[in-house]
């Protein structure tokens, strides 16, 4: 992390390759970003842009992210707030629908405009997406445009999670434009630079299904995504297999992928906030980090986001709802999976019943490591429930008390002096003795699977308000801590800290 006034040269170095733009026109609208009127740039991520192949030069090269709190000449600041296209882009919004709160609604790309499709030097692709660039075809009486706080939030959370070793989507910059935008009160606008795999979503599936008598376009975007995300996985498959089964084997894979995404965000108590099946990558990248948070003290009800009055995207249901959702992507298959629907279904469901098996697996493969366990048992399961009662009960905080697990000391002794936890320590400390690891390798295990250091909530919002008051001295700091998840360094001792209990609770907003 560096805060610089130093010029820093952009040179391109882009290299689109535009595949979306021949599915059939109806998924996507061609539209330019509406121009802004003083882009600045505020924060740059000089690692993605090198690992993207882009050709960043800078006088200090030893940083993650580059801060910026003057007046900067940077070649890229034009691009990056969609004034200027780089050589090669072909600027889109996408098409879709999507459940939101379970109420299906025809959607799209109401604030983003893709510019295309980057190949990195080792040939992987990813969509490189404006975030905030003005009205478009879909914006629905929105005005486009995107608040400094929200965004900033979205690149302080998304590379924390990457950070963190979850699949997400990542953030390379965020400009300031020079305009206000209008919610509740008058903010600064902002763009957010996003890369993903893709952005194709359940949504993009349940927008071909409504719109497609016939399935032609459909199919179109099934073999797309499959030829995009899954081809390692079709090689492996003879040419009649595939032609037989690459639709039910495409379900397969994107069951698997969202049951082991589902599992990560649960090992670091990550809430989305809202999982409305438009906010559902295919890939199983995490994508859209609205009203997202950590949760501190253990509770499976936990909800942060304002607009989830019923709880319906709280931190338990997590599972359940993204196993609703993939009913959801399911039933948009059912032309491809068999032409007689009866048999569509009973494929379909057959396929969906692995999803909470597929979950349970991932899900206790890493909370045993979380607890130092490399070999498996039939008691697992009840052990690890036995400490999560045990912190819900006391009201401890979820990873500190992973954290702290992991120190020898509180391996061999319990921490706490309740007597359910002492029992509960007595069974995990006989569990750690019947396996061939020693405690040391069981320590080891602990401290790389239980992070120190999340993006706290409270850490996160003064991080935010000093940012929108001009000082990005704290977000510096904060970037610098996320960056480095599992060490233990006294520099970052304050980002350990639980925030104050309110009886205020604490609330995510969407940003919209």
């Amino acid at each position: 992390m560096k805060n610089s006034k130093e010029n820093i040269t952009f040179s391109t170095g882009w290299k689109f390759d535009n595949s979306y733009t021949q599915l059939p026109s109806a998924f996507f609208t061609k539209q330019k970003p509406t121009p802004v009127s003083a882009p600045s740039m505020v924060i740059f991520n000089h690692t993605l842009a090198t690992s993207l192949g882009l050709n960043v030069e800078a006088h200090l090269t030893d940083s993650e992210n580059v801060v910026f709190t003057g007046s900067q000449d940077l070649l890229g600041t034009e691009v990056f707030s969609g004034n200027q296209l780089p050589e090669g882009a072909e600027p889109l919004a996408q098409a879709y629908a999507g459940h939101q709160f379970g109420h299906f609604n025809m959607l799209g790309d109401g604030r983003a405009i893709l510019l295309g499709e980057h190949i990195t030097p080792s040939g992987v692709r990813f969509d490189i997406q404006l975030k905030g660039a003005g009205e478009t075809a879909y914006s629905r009486r929105g005005d486009g445009r995107a608040a400094l706080g929200a965004m900033l939030r979205e690149y302080i959370i998304s590379e924390a999670m990457h950070a963190l070793g979850v699949p997400t989507t990542r953030s390379l910059a965020v400009v300031t434009t020079g305009e206000p935008v209008y919610r509740t009160s008058v903010l600064q606008g902002a763009i957010l630079t996003r890369v993903a795999a893709s952005h194709i979503r359940v949504g993009t599936f349940q927008f071909a299904a409504s719109i497609d008598d016939d399935s032609a376009a459909l199919r179109a975007l099934a073999d797309y995504t499959l030829n995009r995300h899954f081809s390692n996985q079709l090689s492996g498959m003879s040419s009649g297999q595939a032609a037989a089964n690459k639709y039910l084997t495409f379900l397969e894979l994107v069951i698997d992928r969202q049951a082991k995404l589902i599992a990560r965000w649960m090992h670091i108590g990550f809430i989305h906030g809202v999982m409305n099946t438009d906010n559902m990558s295919i890939c199983g990248e995490t994508i859209d980090y609205g009203p997202c948070a950590f949760m501190d003290s253990y509770d499976p009800a936990t909800v942060f986001s304002s607009i989830d009055q019923q709880g319906r995207y709280a931190f338990g249901n997590q599972a359940p709802i993204a196993e609703w959702n993939l009913v959801r992507f399911a039933e948009t298959l059912l032309p491809l999976l068999h032409p007689d629907q009866t048999s569509a279904i009973n494929i379909a469901q057959t396929a969906l019943q692995t999803f909470s098996e597929k979950f349970r697996q991932y899900w206790l493969t890493g909370m045993r490591a979380k607890l130092g366990l490399y070999t498996e048992d039939a008691d697992d399961a009840l052990l690890i429930d036995g400490l999560l009662n045990c912190m819900e009960k006391y009201d401890l905080d979820y990873t500190n008390t992973f954290r702290a697990l992991g120190t020898e000391a509180n391996i061999k002794t319990p921490m706490l002096d309740f007597p359910d936890f002492i029992v509960w320590h007595s069974l995990w400390r006989k569990r750690l003795l019947i396996q061939d690891q020693n405690l040391e390798s069981a320590k080891r295990l602990m401290l790389t699977t239980s992070p120190a250091i999340i993006p706290r909530n409270h850490q996160v919002e003064l991080a935010l308000s000093a940012a929108e008051a001009g000082d990005f001295s704290v977000l510096e700091k904060l970037l610098e801590a996320l960056s480095k998840p599992f060490n233990n360094n006294p520099k970052y001792a304050d980002y350990l800290i639980p925030a104050t209990p309110s009886n205020t609770p604490y609330k995510t907003y969407c940003g919209t």
